[in-house]
């Protein structure tokens, strides 16, 4: 806590023509480019097996490592998510912005966290721009494993929660029926997929009980709370919190990370913690 009458060291980071401030009191300034905040929601799921009542995932999303986003900011987002004791750790896509070595560097950070049924990813547009193939190695070599068109089963006590990752519907090849070949009886089904606005692709399969995405950064920059200034392509419908899409829901979150311009505005970085549980799908409020 800063001490009265004592002013704030603060170093000015220059990044092409813009300048932003990179200071351990950063949020007495209307930047939330470092902020975290932790957003907590569950998710009612008819008939959900009793193992997994309660049954909670976190999930991180669009980190952009570098220039904006520094390691530091993520790091600290990988100890609140260890603290929160998720059962389920799972990353949706953009981990670099235009350095694919970055990953180097980001990929021993995220295996740090620590989730009782393990840590798992996807990738987003920028990888597939990057270096797709390198990310996918530089996680799996650190023991985070990436879902491409394929899902699996994660047995909960006497019970399966199938969760699956389809590729990336901008530059990618998805294909929902490689993703949910695996999928057997009325086992629950947790999506994986970058961009939101995919759930329309498949919004008929009621075999999807949850889609979690990113890539809107919630606007990044929200005129008002609640009103984006930019919706991305396949992020124009779904762009930030919960939503329900027919049988599904989609829960998109605002993500770490920041491009374009290394400011947030309405719109803070955003770790998200989800608890499953029973009951009918229409006890909640949605996003408008």
């Amino acid at each position: 806590m800063l001490k009265a009458g004592k002013t704030p060291q603060i170093v000015l980071n220059k990044i092409g023509k813009f300048d932003y401030f990179h200071d351990e009191h950063h949020a007495v300034r209307r930047n939330e480019i470092r902020w975290l905040v932790e957003e907590f929601t569950e998710i009612p799921i008819a008939h959900l097996p009793p193992s997994l009542e309660g049954f909670t995932i976190v999930q991180l999303t669009d980190l952009h490592l570098r220039p904006f986003t520094q390691l530091e900011h993520i790091e600290r987002a990988v100890v609140r998510t260890n603290l929160l004791k998720p059962d389920l750790v799972v990353l949706t896509g953009d981990y670099v912005w235009h350095d694919e070595q970055d990953i180097l560097d980001l990929a021993p950070a995220l295996a740090k966290l620590n989730a009782r049924f393990g840590l798992f990813a996807v990738l987003g547009n920028h990888d597939i721009k990057a270096n797709a193939a390198l990310i996918t190695q530089a996680f799996e070599r650190n023991g985070i494993k990436v879902l491409c068109n394929q899902g699996l089963d994660i047995q909960v006590g006497y019970d399966c929660l199938h969760l699956a990752g389809i590729d990336d519907g901008w530059l990618g090849k998805p294909d929902i029926k490689a993703t949910l070949a695996g999928h057997r009886g009325k086992i629950p089904v947790v999506l994986l997929a970058h961009e939101p606005d995919m759930i329309d692709w498949y919004a008929d399969d009621t075999r999807i009980s949850l889609q979690l995405s990113g890539h809107t950064h919630g606007g990044q920059v929200q005129v008002k709370p609640g009103k984006p200034f930019i919706r991305p392509y396949l992020g124009k419908k779904y762009v930030q919190g919960l939503y329900r899409v027919n049988q599904s829901w989609v829960y998109t979150s605002r993500g770490l990370g920041t491009t374009g311009l290394p400011i947030r505005r309405n719109c803070a970085p955003e770790i998200t913690h989800l608890t499953l549980v029973s009951g009918p799908t229409t006890t909640i409020q949605t996003a408008a």
